[in-house]
């Protein structure tokens, strides 16, 4: 198995040549085996992503409750003691560089959980999500030297004036500002998992990253929600929103990095509007117009067309 990491890291929107984290799977004569090798990992990210954007579903509804700050600090901190307490990380033994990725990840996770949520306090789920993509969609389009991805560029940019109805005042500009600020985020949050997933065995990197971002959290859901927090039923709703948004999402994809080219799992990261879209109308009754839909979808196939260009660009060179 090649282990050697490539010169650019990866960034969400596979910004990064595929790096060999596994080897195929060999299989049987008909090539059963190999193929299902292949898809479980994306299955694990497929299920992570129905997770985390149904559990933010949940999330929204316990922000009357506690505030958009609250929720945040009752998702990090409950799926911070689950993790210790399942994983229970060995402390002794890491370098500095470990734990400054470790440091590096948990800032990354904080920052994306508290701007998404201010985000998704103001404006639809689908919405939040859409604008949030464009983070690593940027990075992607920034770092490539093909022309083809500023075509994948103006088809995202489409979108989003799409669901802006023209001017962000229809979703509340603050809101979409705490979206794109999300983004950015986001494909930090990609990049120090994938590094994170590398230097640290099983979950427990995950696990010491979440404490991190568990402690920036807290003091900010004290001053915005106080006592409300320790409330029984509120504390149990946290933890629905901890174990789905949180623990099993982000343990799903620590372990399909390890075995996903960084960007296939960027396309599959670009299905998140249609998830979120899909959850915020179940379970939120926020239906989309038919403008609406196209836009989401402008900005999944232009975040998979910018991911499928970098790779064959990778691949010629």
């Amino acid at each position: 198995m090649n282990d050697q990491s490539t010169a650019a890291e990866p960034a969400a929107a596979a910004v990064a040549v595929p790096e060999a984290v596994a080897a195929p799977g060999l299989g049987g004569p008909d090539g059963t085996g190999g193929r299902r090798a292949a898809l479980a990992p994306v299955a694990l990210v497929v299920a992570g992503g129905l997770s985390v954007q149904f559990g933010a579903a949940i999330a929204v509804l316990l922000m009357p409750r506690t505030g958009a700050l609250g929720v945040v600090t009752l998702r990090l901190a409950a799926a911070a003691l689950v993790l210790l307490v399942v994983c229970r990380p060995r402390l002794r033994g890491h370098s500095r560089a470990d734990w400054g990725t470790v440091l590096a990840f948990g800032l990354a996770m904080g920052g994306m959980n508290t701007l998404f949520y201010q985000a998704a306090d103001r404006i639809p789920l689908g919405a939040a999500v859409t604008l949030e993509v464009l983070g690593p969609l940027a990075l992607s389009v920034i770092a490539s030297r093909r022309l083809v991805n500023v075509v994948w560029a103006a088809l995202a940019l489409a979108g989003v004036v799409l669901l802006s109805g023209g001017g962000f005042d229809r979703l509340d500009p603050v809101g979409a500002a705490f979206a794109l600020a999300a983004g950015v985020m986001w494909a930090a949050y990609i990049v120090f998992s994938a590094r994170t997933g590398r230097r640290f065995p099983q979950a427990d990197g995950l696990a010491l990253a979440m404490v991190v971002a568990a402690l920036l959290s807290l003091p900010l859901g004290i001053m915005d929600a106080g006592s409300r927090l320790l409330v029984p039923s509120t504390l149990g709703l946290g933890a629905a929103v901890a174990l789905l948004s949180s623990v099993l999402p982000y343990t799903l994809e620590l372990i399909a990095l390890r075995r996903l080219p960084a960007p296939t799992f960027a396309i599959l990261m670009s299905l998140e509007p249609a998830i979120a879209a899909l959850a915020g109308f179940l379970l939120l009754d926020q239906a989309l117009s038919t403008t609406d839909a196209l836009a989401i979808a402008l900005v999944i196939g232009a975040s998979m067309g910018a991911v499928r260009g970098q790779v064959r660009g990778a691949g010629k060179r």
